[in-house]
């Protein structure tokens, strides 16, 4: 019995010695705060706006038939809008930023101080600037301030390439107003495409983030700032867990280019571009699906200049590998104008290397809209589909140049599995072009069975690459 005890105590005290040195081993995050938080700044901005009861651009009062049982109710919500110009309401907004030069440059983000009339910036010694406002960067969600001061405290920046999920992060900022708040946690991705902005790889952490927090820095343990807090992906309005910080990489070009040009100026290869999924790869003759799979060549890009061509993959941009097509915009973005960069790509199960000279990201991308038609003549085939040809009205509208069918109907069968649509512009099957109905029928009498190939369809303006499998 005493045996058993003794075992059990062994094992207990084991226990609780495990815990000892897990606790031990936890960071102390004590001296990164004292040595930092000096730096670290509150950013309120105003803007004025008019109380003169006039609606929001865009929104009208509805025009509601008298005999409408809602005409009352209307009529008496809008009439109790005060009419004519009333006083001014001034709006605020809280945010965090950080000091980076000594004469009084300051770092935060550009929805901190988007559209603001007046923009103080408060240190943690209680003195309040007004900021020049140096310039924004909307893609990147930075701007750069500027108050006039002198041997202030100052950040310095680290290096956000060689970042490690699991590493253990700081954010000191002013979530709900409550200045030089401190939160903690670990990076739970890195190179996180979002959908409002793909040329950022934006750092994922689950250091808790709050509305305020905008524009404060995030450390690593060296409390070297890694990251611009930047955005929050939440349901309530609060903290969730995920938490986007700007790569200090990215924050550190886009500062450069501010200070010395006021504007930021992007790398552009001139292409859409979409990920490659397994049923892809298996229709180019990959061995696993990888890189990004050109679906539209731009008119007068960097791409259509060096001879890319639609249904090329993008395996590695100058000399940095590309495994999901979200990497690439990213690398390009990040490239010097002007650069003559190699290009790696796969066309027609070959690798080959293009150099393309990159050139300027334009500030509004080409939006390509198209729409589909109709024309006489129509005929089935082996995929089940009904396509007719384009007129060269439809053609000049969809910006389509010489090739393409329309899809007019899609029955059970290898396209509708495929996903092809009714409206659906077919351009290209097995990286070849479809020029007519007529062309269109007779060449998918010979496509392979048994394994994918790819097919260029365009929906709604967009180029889409889809795998189309012909059971043997």
């Amino acid at each position: 019995m005493l045996q058993k005890i003794f075992k059990i105590s062994v094992v207990l005290f084991a226990l609780i010695q495990v815990n000892v040195v897990q606790a031990r081993s936890l960071p102390d995050f004590t001296e990164l705060v004292n040595k930092n938080s000096s730096a670290v700044v509150n950013i309120s901005t105003s803007l004025k706006k008019s109380e003169s009861g006039e609606l929001p651009p865009g929104y009208n009062i509805p025009d509601i038939p008298k005999d409408s049982p809602f005409h009352d109710f209307f009529k008496k919500y809008f009439d109790a809008i005060p009419k004519g110009d009333g006083p001014a309401q001034e709006r605020s907004s809280l945010g965090s930023g950080f000091i980076i030069s000594k004469d009084g440059y300051v770092i935060t983000n550009n929805h901190v101080v988007n559209n603001a009339e007046k923009i103080i910036v408060r240190l943690n010694d209680r003195r309040e600037f007004t900021a020049e406002l140096i310039g924004t960067d909307k893609r990147s969600d930075i701007a750069v301030l500027k108050i006039k001061a002198t041997n202030l405290p100052t950040l310095k920046l680290g290096d956000s390439s060689n970042l490690k999920v699991g590493e253990w992060v700081l954010a000191i900022g002013s979530p709900f107003g409550f200045d030089y708040s401190v939160t903690a946690g670990i990076i739970s991705a890195i190179g996180r495409s979002l959908p409002n902005e793909n040329y950022v790889p934006f750092i994922q952490t689950d250091a808790a983030i709050n509305p305020g927090n905008s524009g404060g820095p995030l450390f690593n343990l060296d409390g070297e700032v890694i990251g611009v807090n930047s955005q929050i992906y939440s349901r309530t309005g609060g903290f969730m867990g995920l938490s986007f910080a700007v790569p200090v990489d990215v924050v550190k070009n886009v500062y450069t280019q501010l200070r010395e040009n006021g504007h930021v100026a992007r790398g552009w290869l001139g292409v859409l571009i979409q990920d490659v999924t397994r049923e892809l790869a298996e229709s180019f003759d990959m061995k696993h699906p990888h890189g990004a799979l050109i679906a539209k060549i731009l008119d007068g890009g960097p791409a259509e200049k060096a001879g890319m061509k639609v249904g090329d993959i993008v395996v590695k941009f100058n000399g940095k590998k590309v495994i999901f097509s979200s990497d690439l915009p990213p690398l390009v973005g990040s490239t010097p104008v002007n650069s003559l960069v190699p290009v790696e790509i796969i066309r027609r199960s070959k690798y080959k290397t293009i150099h393309v000279k990159i050139s300027e990201l334009p500030t509004d991308e080409a939006v390509i809209s198209k729409k589909g038609n109709k024309k006489a003549g129509s005929d089935t085939n082996s995929l089940n589909v009904i396509a007719k040809d384009l007129t060269k009205e439809q053609k000049k509208e969809l910006e389509i140049e010489s090739h393409g069918v329309l899809v007019k109907e899609v029955h059970a069968g290898p396209a509708q599995k495929a996903g092809i649509r009714q409206g659906d512009v077919i351009l290209l099957i097995n990286n070849m072009k479809i020029k007519s109905v007529s062309h269109f029928n007779e060449f998918v009498k010979n496509l392979p069975k048994g394994r994918s190939i790819p097919v260029l369809i365009q929906r709604q303006g967009s180029p889409i690459f889809l795998a189309l499998k012909i059971d043997e």
